[in-house]
């Protein structure tokens, strides 16, 4: 069957219309279907609309306060075109919007919230199928993750990055010029009129990051998974083809219904490893290891930071996308041929067997893909960087992993002692980085502490700490820095994160005092403190459990369940492993 342009169908036995899990809802001859079809027929609907065919949901992440994804109010409508061409019935059911920059103190506090809904919608709703509408970092993980745990068909239509930036006719990147410029303000070296100009140049349409962000790191891997239509995450937001792939997925996930191609048969542990090679092709944000993680333990998939550090070290960055890249955003990316492009120019290195949203395998919806643009998707011979994006340490500092992004810190910081400058909040650092009269080193190594999943909380973006403002004016631009905090995937420079355990609840980072050594070697893998053992647990044993986060609501639930970061930070209950498959739910 074919239903237009590169949407190639599977064949085989096909599910009829009284096996839709809707049918549960609207065929019986009983009181309950009966209220069921009326409230239905009091939208002004007619039986035509919904009896017998696929309920398609649609969960849009549209809301007046994200930015990413302004255009999903007319983009749903799209899909429900291709819905209803198709032969189904589309329902639009709001989802939690999570706008990166407006939501605080950090989008990741509610990932999980996200899934929770994403998964209680679907199962509690008469759907057969769903479209998920996300984009902006944590609505990709969070809609997976949920729509995993519900294990109904589904989609996944990505935002789209937003346009090129400009200011005075050079280009501007989300996130990488931000934090470049204003540490170049803060240097006094940019005006506060210049700056202004900027505001208005650097986000010009809706989209998310056009930077390898976390946005499109993870949208790139919902791609990989084979959960995307093909290419459909290196669409621009603004493009025309963006509406036409809208529709596409409308059109292909009723499809999808009646041939029960369910999550479970696509996101298998190659589809992980195809993930996990795209990440550190693309030079992906250090966010993609805790949302990857997640979402594999989701799908029962064996995946930790062993797995992710290994592919890295034997998969170069071809993707020449700043911040790792040099000169290209997104829109470059799309033009160059986008990710099924580069996908076809990983070869071997890919699980090309892979089953994929369209019915068929990866091989097949790439075969053919070219690269237009040697310089943003490069050979494999000329990477922009010979190992993938990110390092996975360990050592007395980090017993269950730190994370950090070598392709885009100088490498004389690979390798390096100096002495900890340690603060215990955000404010405390932030006034002391201010001073230009603070007389630190540049060989120091700024700690932030507490600040990880418990300590944040929901461990917020604040790792790429603040470069004191007395080295800027002396013209240094990046210096070791650690923390249990996570960072952008538009932030760049020589930042350890995501140490865990964290320092709230007791990790050893909590036991670092200043003017101790800390020892970074990427080429090792390891972080230490130089402190010997038994000082180490002198501390330890008169160490303080800090005051807890939360009294009350959903807050104090996210602190009895929410795991490290090693681990994903998904809630202990809500992953597979926990107990049993939830069943359908009753209806009498």
């Amino acid at each position: 069957m074919n239903t237009g342009k590169g949407e190639t169908m599977t064949s085989g036995p096909r599910r009829k219309p009284e096996d839709l899990r809707s049918a549960r809802w609207f065929n019986a001859d009983d009181l309950r279907s009966f209220g069921h079809r009326s409230r239905v027929l009091q939208m002004g609907y007619d039986y035509q609309d919904f009896m017998g065919k696929p309920v398609v949901a649609i969960l849009n992440t549209w809301s007046d306060m994200n930015q990413c994804h302004s255009h999903f109010r007319h983009r749903v409508e799209d899909v429900k075109r291709g819905v209803l061409q198709a032969g189904g019935f589309p329902v639009e059911l709001p989802a939690l919007s999570l706008s990166e920059s407006a939501v605080k103190p950090t989008t990741m506090l509610y990932r999980n919230m996200l899934a929770m809904e994403t998964e209680e919608q679907l199962r509690s709703h008469p759907v057969d199928g769903a479209v998920l509408m996300g984009g902006c970092d944590k609505t990709t993980p969070g809609l997976v993750m949920g729509a995993i745990s519900a294990g109904l068909p589904m989609i996944y239509l990505p935002a789209g990055p937003m346009l090129r930036g400009n200011w005075r006719g050079q280009t501007l990147g989300s996130g990488s010029d931000a934090w470049k410029y204003w540490d170049e303000r803060r240097a006094g070296n940019i005006s506060e009129t210049q700056w202004g100009e900027m505001e208005k140049g650097i986000a010009r349409s809706y989209g998310h990051c056009m930077t390898m962000g976390t946005a499109s790191t993870m949208t790139a891997i919902a791609e990989a998974l084979g959960l995307c239509l093909p290419g459909a995450s290196s669409i621009p937001a603004a493009d025309a083809n963006h509406i036409r792939m809208s529709a596409s997925c409308g059109r292909r996930i009723v499809e999808m219904i009646w041939e029960d191609l369910t999550p479970d048969k696509i996101l298998t542990p190659q589809a992980f490893d195809n993930a996990n090679t795209i990440a550190m092709a693309t030079g992906c944000s250090t966010n993609a290891i805790i949302h990857l993680i997640a979402m594999a333990r989701r799908a029962g998939v064996d995946l930790d930071l062993d797995d992710l550090d290994e592919k890295s070290r034997h998969t170069p960055v071809i993707a020449n996308i700043r911040p790792v890249g040099t000169n290209y955003l997104m829109e470059d990316f799309f033009y160059a041929g986008g990710l099924s492009a580069l996908m076809n120019r990983l070869g071997d290195r890919l699980n090309r067997d892979c089953l994929t949203v369209t019915g068929r395998t990866l091989g097949e919806t790439i075969e053919g893909a070219e690269v237009y643009n040697d310089d943003v998707i490069r050979p494999l011979d000329n990477p922009v960087y010979a190992e993938g994006s990110l390092a996975v340490l360990r050592g007395n500092l980090a017993p269950d992993g730190a994370v950090i992004k070598p392709a885009t810190c100088a490498e004389a910081f690979l390798v390096h002692e100096g002495p900890a400058f340690v603060f215990d909040s955000y404010p405390e650092l932030k006034a002391k980085t201010d001073d230009e009269n603070w007389d630190i080193p540049p060989d120091a190594v700024l700690v932030l502490r507490n600040a990880g999943p418990q300590g944040g909380p929901g461990m917020p973006e604040w790792g790429m700490l603040p470069m004191p403002k007395a080295l800027l004016k002396k013209g240094h631009r990046d210096m070791v820095r650690l923390s249990d905090a996570r960072m952008s995937g538009t932030s760049y420079g020589a930042c350890i994160l995501h140490v865990s355990p964290e320092a709230h609840v007791g990790g050893p980072l909590a036991l670092l005092r200043n003017g101790d050594t800390v020892r970074l070697d990427v080429p090792n893998r390891r972080l230490d403190m130089l402190v010997p053992d038994e000082e180490i647990a002198a501390r330890k044993a008169a160490w303080v459990q800090p005051e807890k986060r939360f009294e009350r609501g959903y807050g104090w639930m996210f602190s009895r369940h929410i795991l490290q970061a090693d681990k994903g930070c998904d809630f202990d209950f809500l992953e597979t492993s926990f107990g049993a498959p939830v069943g359908e739910p009753d209806i009498y």
